[in-house]
């Protein structure tokens, strides 16, 4: 355990409608990754907020059997949050309506995603920051759709020749939107480089409404260098959960006190990890739920001596029994011999 000086103490962010954020450190929408189970764990380990996976909002409006599941939520922890995503402003009205109506509190526009099939095939995701005027009629029409709190999630823009984050920004707080998120990536960066955490200050000096900053936040020193550099209300936080489902509560913790917790001995991760399997299997069904598990089992044992073994042996597991008996039988030595799991920026150099 070891203290730093934090910067500015995070504050409470009031959205409207009733709805607020104690603590502005969130869960970031992850595709194949923020289901409800992990949704719940992360919440119930201290996650400020938690948002769904992208969702689409023609599968919403056609009830599509899968995403339906996507957008379920936990009645126990709040604010819950759906983030939608398409190019049709009625669409993205009626799912917005949709989502509210199912117990949603907090309504997020996914103009960020790079991924060719939602940008390109779609016209959605990072693709509508090319098109402000098309953007302005998805934000105007979904924010005025609903009683609840819509926000936004965006990157610096598409490229470094049309970096048009602050602008859009400003877009979205005349349409009324009540917080943005900035990536600090352009669409053409994908994941590669590094996040520019300096240029979301731009974004924050640009707008009156909460700002909060995205990418590359690793762990509680980069959390709190983000926000020093852009000014930022929050943090967002995505693979650092990775395998970590309490990384955001950790960051939390520093950002309000200046105190680096330690890691969870590995006998509480166990037990998490476990936890986390049971509800993957009750949430999807046994079959499913066990190959859909499979990824992150393989993260919570990332750093840890025998991983590669271990995760080559679940990868080729076929029965969910099994694979909580090896769990087990994997963790049992580690724990007896008084082990602790690597940091997260040595875990992610020893998987690289």
């Amino acid at each position: 355990m070891g203290t730093t000086s934090p910067v500015s103490v995070l504050k409470p962010i009031d959205l409207g409608y009733g709805v607020t954020l104690p603590v502005p450190v969130i869960l970031a929408p992850m595709s194949g990754v923020t289901d409800l189970p992990f949704r719940r764990l992360a919440k119930r380990l201290g996650a400020g907020m938690v948002v769904s996976e992208m969702i689409a909002s023609w599968a919403m409006v056609r009830e599509n059997r899968n995403t339906m599941r996507m957008a379920a939520l936990d009645e126990g922890f709040g604010p819950r949050a759906i983030q939608l995503a398409g190019c049709e402003p009625a669409a993205m009205a009626e799912a917005a309506r949709m989502v509210v109506d199912r117990g949603a509190e907090i309504v997020d526009i996914n103009f960020g995603c790079p991924v060719r099939k939602v940008a390109v095939g779609q016209q959605a995701g990072s693709a509508l920051m090319r098109d402000e005027v098309a953007a302005a009629r998805i934000l105007e029409a979904t924010a005025g759709a609903v009683s609840a709190p819509v926000t936004l999630k965006m990157r610096m823009g598409w490229d470094h020749a049309s970096l048009n984050a602050p602008r859009l920004a400003q877009i979205a707080e005349q349409s009324g939107i009540r917080m943005v998120t900035v990536h600090g990536r352009t669409r053409q960066q994908f994941y590669t480089g590094t996040a520019d955490w300096d240029f979301v200050a731009a974004v924050k000096q640009a707008v009156r409404i909460p700002v909060i900053v995205n990418g590359d936040i690793l762990t509680p020193e980069d959390a709190a260098e983000a926000r020093q550099r852009s000014g930022a209300d929050g943090v967002m936080v995505g693979r650092a959960c990775y395998g970590r489902p309490w990384a955001t509560s950790h960051i939390a913790h520093f950002l309000g006190t200046g105190e680096i917790l330690p890691e969870p001995c590995l006998a509480t991760q166990q037990q998490i990890l476990l936890a986390h399997y049971d509800d993957m299997l009750e949430h999807f069904g046994r079959d499913a739920g066990m190959r859909l598990a499979r990824k992150h089992v393989a993260w919570y044992s990332r750093g840890l001596p025998g991983s590669a073994e271990f995760r080559a042996s679940i990868m080729r597991l076929i029965d969910a029994d099994a694979v909580i008996a090896l769990i087990r039988r994997f963790y049992a030595p580690l724990i007896e011999a008084g082990l602790q799991r690597a940091p997260m920026r040595e875990t992610e150099a020893l998987a690289a």
